[in-house]
């Protein structure tokens, strides 16, 4: 008889491949209470779409650390709200989000992909990380913003201070105080920068998000300054670095399935499900948390009101009861109804953006190139944050087209 599943998810072995744990997860314990962490695991598709269509019961509202609950003025993101007050501040940013605006973004998307990847061709041997997969979703998302060219290196310092503890508080009960030290010295270097820029665009509004943003704020009960700062913060987060570690693991799946990769090649039409694929196999955020508002029995354990949830999508995106031969990475899989993005109200706001960016990134990729690979065969280092699984470096060579 096994022993009773037991996993640490900060461990690196099981970052790099959770997938025996998920499937056991499904299998022996698909709700599971861990003994030394204050949290529970959800892994089964059904479950977790039950827990995040359903904020009533599953808030995505969570404790305040004391030194972050003293500084009042900084407003919880619009990701730790719940309805109504999420749904007034996503109404507040959606509209540069519209299928519409996003299809307008197609042309600029391009011609960065195209600058970025001819220089990376250019040198051959490259840190794609650095190279391709960072760099389009950080100017994308500027530009949306509104950020000058020449302030951008900033983000790259900012997002990394960020988001580099996420999802450890949740677990460990709460972060230590010099991360949170870091994480408002980073917010008020955000602060003064934001406050200038804001300035410029009430003097001299242009057509983009932040000037938008300033709008509403203008109009009074719409929108705070705080409320647009930590709108501004969570938009350069989330809008660089989920696709950055799509567009990274795109790549290494491909690496490492070349029968899948020699098939991309003879058919670029196939690069739209080969993303979705991506998305579903190798999920950029592995878990999304919730908090319960009441004690609940699910699959037989009872969680107790307070009790955080770890949903972990990467397991619901293996679920064999929805996906067939969920193991296998098949780019033509047919009605790929992953998670990635989440599901309910939360549902990823910039997901058409992240597909965009992602799809023409690979596209132009294998385009500019008869060959890439792996420049040598050392484990890639982790993300920092255990909610992403991805890497951060990926060090290739680039064999151009002649």
């Amino acid at each position: 008889m096994s022993a009773p599943l037991s996993f640490k998810p900060f461990d690196p072995q099981f970052r790099r491949n959770p997938f025996p744990i998920y499937a056991r997860g499904r299998r022996e314990s698909p709700v599971m209470l861990h003994a030394d962490l204050p949290i529970a695991s959800v892994f089964g598709y059904d479950d977790i779409v039950e827990i995040l269509k359903d904020p009533e019961t599953w808030s995505s509202v969570f404790p305040v650390p004391a030194e972050l609950d003293a500084r009042r003025d900084l407003p919880r993101s619009m990701l730790a709200q719940d309805p109504p007050e999420h749904t007034r501040l996503r109404n507040l940013v959606s509209q540069a989000f519209t299928p519409r605006m996003i299809s307008r973004l197609e042309p600029r998307i391009e011609q960065i992909a195209q600058e970025l990847v001819g220089a990376a061709v250019r040198r051959r041997e490259v840190d794609l990380v650095d190279a391709l997969t960072h760099p389009l979703p950080m100017v994308v998302i500027a530009e949306i913003i509104g950020i000058p060219l020449e302030d951008r290196e900033h983000f790259k310092k900012w997002s990394e201070a960020l988001i580099a503890t996420l999802g450890v508080g949740l677990m460990q009960g709460a972060p230590g105080s010099r991360s949170i030290e870091a994480q408002i010295g980073v917010i008020e270097e955000m602060r003064s920068y934001f406050s200038e820029l804001v300035e410029r665009r009430r003097a001299e509004p242009r057509e983009d998000l932040l000037s938008g943003l300033v709008a509403a704020e203008l109009e009074g009960s719409k929108l705070s300054f705080n409320e647009m700062l930590q709108m501004l913060v969570l938009l350069l987060v989330a809008g660089n670095e989920t696709t950055t570690t799509l567009i990274g693991n795109a790549v290494i799946e491909l690496l490492e399935h070349p029968e899948q990769l020699a098939q991309l090649r003879r058919q670029p039409e196939l690069i739209s499900g080969a993303i979705e694929e991506v998305l579903r196999f190798a999920s950029p955020v592995q878990f999304d948390p919730r908090r319960a508002m009441r004690s609940v029995e699910l699959k037989g354990c009872k969680i107790e009101k307070g009790r955080v949830v770890i949903c972990w999508l990467g397991s619901a995106n293996r679920d064999e009861t929805v996906f067939e031969e969920p193991d296998r990475f098949q780019l033509t899989r047919p009605s790929n109804r992953h998670l990635a993005f989440g599901f309910g109200p939360h549902y990823c706001l910039g997901a058409n953006l992240a597909r965009l960016e992602a799809q023409t990134a690979l596209r132009v990729l294998l385009e500019r190139t008869e060959s890439f690979r792996r420049l040598d065969d050392e484990p890639l280092p982790l993300h920092p944050s255990p909610v992403f699984r991805g890497f951060t470096k990926l060090p290739l060579k680039l064999v151009g087209r002649s």
